[in-house]
Order: structure tokens, then C-alpha cells, then sequence
């Protein structure tokens, strides 16, 4: 199956989904008036989403690899901070364990994608 679409990736929609759900826990009454750790964390989990979408439009198998690598060291920026978070009493334990689970396996997925990428010979639109 080929994709024509960032939207149609797996990866993405679970990195919208960290990001939508980063944005709730982020809105609590405590969490929210920390301005600079609620910005470096929706900043972040955005990051994870956007830099997958930036990689797919470039339309070049090494530039997605490269943005992808970006995506998933802003998903374990993500997870540092969750663990900020916790330790400010901003988020409760069952949330700290969703956040680390989340982006554990969100990382793992973009890596296992990474490693696929590596091995394909598809090159890319831009280079038909």
C-alpha cells in the first residue's frame, strides 16, 4: 500500500494523539500557570508530529530518516519532562505512566520506521 499522505501514517496519528493529550494535562489549573515547562512540553510533543509531517512533504527518503530521528528525540524530550511534570505535583503518577508508556512505544515505532526506510530502495518522489 502506498501512501500519499503524512495523515495516513500510523506514526503520526499516535504523535497527534500524545500531542492532544499533552495539551489536556497541560490545561490543569497547577501545570498551566508553569509557562515555560507547559511550553516546552506542547512545544515538544508538537515537534514529534510536525517533524514527521515536514519529513514526508520533502519528498526524499534520507530527509524523512533524517526528520524522523528529530521526531523521536522529541518524543523522549517529551517523556523528560513528563517526569518534570510529576515531580512539580503537576501530573499524577497514572498520568506519568501513560505519558512514559506513550512515548516509549511512540519512539520505538518511529525508530522500527527509521530502520525500514534504511533498508528500502525507494529513494523518494523528488528523485523520479
Amino acid at each position: 500500500m502506498k501512501i500519499n499522505r503524512f495523515e495516513d501514517l500510523e506514526v503520526w496519528q499516535s504523535a497527534r494523539e500524545l500531542c492532544k493529550y499533552v495539551r489536556d494535562l497541560t490545561a490543569k489549573e497547577h501545570f498551566a500557570k508553569d509557562f515555560r515547562l507547559k511550553d516546552q512540553i506542547r512545544a515538544s510533543s508538537g515537534s514529534v508530529m510536525d517533524n514527521i509531517a515536514e519529513g514526508f512533504e520533502r519528498d526524499g527518503r534520507k530527509e524523512f530518516i533524517q526528520y524522523l530521528s528529530i521526531s523521536k528525540g522529541s518524543c523522549g524530550e517529551t517523556r523528560s519532562q513528563s517526569y518534570r511534570a510529576f515531580d512539580y505535583d503537576y501530573i499524577t503518577e497514572k498520568e506519568l505512566k501513560h505519558m512514559v508508556e506513550t512515548t516509549e512505544s511512540l519512539g520505538k515505532r518511529i525508530g522500527g520506521f527509521m530502520n525500514y526506510l534504511k533498508k528500502s530502495e525507494y529513494k523518494g518522489n523528488k528523485f523520479k
